[in-house]
């Protein structure tokens, strides 16, 4: 009979360690939120692309919880500017991250 309960508290033990790795923090998102942040990435690509002077550089843009960063390589620091200036300019950007840099 205690190796039943042993192994019902055993059992326990592990649903509840699977439940609590499933919580959020915060260096991790939900997938609704990893869905946001993918949606924004998209839409600040996008606008990037329709700028004229960024669209042929090489910008890399990452989201994490509506924060974008942009990451990469511009001309001038006109170009970087006016990257941070389109990201945050998208709608669901909190914040913008601008590490580019100039070359």
């Amino acid at each position: 009979m205690k190796m039943i309960s042993l192994i019902r508290v055993m059992a326990a033990i592990v649903v509840i360690g699977t439940f609590a790795g499933c919580t959020s923090s915060r260096t991790s998102e939900s997938t609704g939120q990893y869905v946001d942040s993918a949606t924004i990435t998209a839409k600040v690509k996008a606008a990037i692309l329709k700028e004229p002077g960024l669209k042929s550089l090489q910008i890399e843009v990452e989201t994490f919880k509506d924060v974008v960063q942009l990451s990469g390589f511009v001309n001038s620091p006109d170009a970087k500017s006016r990257a941070g200036q389109v990201a945050a300019g998208v709608s669901g950007v909190k914040s913008v991250r601008n590490d580019l840099v100039v070359k």
